[in-house]
């Protein structure tokens, strides 16, 4: 599986950070045409993106663009500027029902088939925002096929729900719900940003209670989080250490025909096989001590 750990916001209308984001190591970069846009650049930041997304160094990074709401006057051409431009992934905000996605899975099918990009190669990442939206999150993560994250934003959850960012009991409930959501759909789920970019500490507290959930990763704003995040969600020696003694294990069992995996007479099921290939996978990026 691709670890989707990190998810840098890059602004559309920053033109020094889009041609050199890429540097900086993020699991995938979202490029921004939405709130981190002004009125007046949304036309400028969209160009932007579109040769952004076209620049030859980020040809191994996972690309995402935010584009601004379709019921807006900028988000079919938002759409259009991002998909022809050949963006992995197309974030949708302000997600709060299945009938956003199909609307949006319409307008996709539309464009490539007039591109000439593969039918089915845009791929999709509900943003869940509103009280309707987490209550419908279910529905909202397995509505479409192209759908392949669903992600949580909290600033305008929490005006939602007439409240504010605290020490995290105002999201437990919607953290619970999308990440649920996302598990029933077999997608990622990215956890809410950290704003206060100068507060390590209470960074690095958000990311082990996302973490300890069962997130995937966490939506950033500042590259200076990447490698903590990456830090934090990477195994420990000892974890790499026992997975690949449950992947031999397994292997050894399937070879002999075995249809029951033991190791140091603990039964080995398919769940803890699947976990310690994911934990090997992440090895790969680092390990901790």
């Amino acid at each position: 599986m691709k670890p989707r750990r990190s998810m840098l916001f890059i602004p559309g209308a920053n033109a020094a950070m889009l041609s050199t984001s890429f540097v900086y190591g993020a699991d995938a970069v979202m490029f921004d045409l939405e709130d981190a846009v002004a009125l007046r650049e949304k036309d400028t930041a969209r160009l932007l993106v579109y040769h952004a997304l076209q620049h030859p160094f980020y040809q191994n990074v996972e690309k995402v663009v935010r584009i601004n709401p379709l019921n807006t006057p900028f988000g079919l051409s938002d759409l259009e500027a991002a998909v022809r431009g050949g963006v992995n992934i197309v974030r949708l905000p302000k997600t709060d029902s299945k009938e956003d996605v199909l609307e949006l899975e319409k307008h996709i099918e539309r464009i490539e088939l007039v591109c000439g990009r593969e039918a089915g190669s845009t791929k999709i990442m509900a943003a869940v925002e509103s009280a309707m939206g987490v209550v419908n999150a279910v529905e909202i993560a397995t509505s479409s096929p192209r759908m392949v994250a669903i992600a949580l934003a909290a600033f305008d959850y929490v005006m939602d729900m007439g409240t504010c960012r605290g020490d995290g009991t105002e999201l437990f409930y919607a953290r619970c719900a999308v990440l649920h959501a996302a598990r029933v759909a077999g997608i990622a789920a990215y956890d809410a940003v950290w704003s206060d970019i100068n507060n390590e500490e209470g960074f690095l507290k958000e990311v082990k209670l996302a973490r300890g959930l069962g997130f995937n990763g966490k939506s950033l704003v500042n590259p200076r989080q990447i490698e903590l995040l990456h830090q934090a969600y990477a195994p420990t020696r000892k974890e790499v250490e026992h997975a690949f003694e449950v992947i031999a294990a397994a292997k050894e069992a399937e070879s002999r025909g075995l249809g029951v995996v033991s190791l140091h007479g603990k039964m080995v099921d398919g769940p803890i096989i699947d976990h310690a290939r994911k934990v090997v996978t992440l090895s790969a990026s680092g390990i901790r001590d």
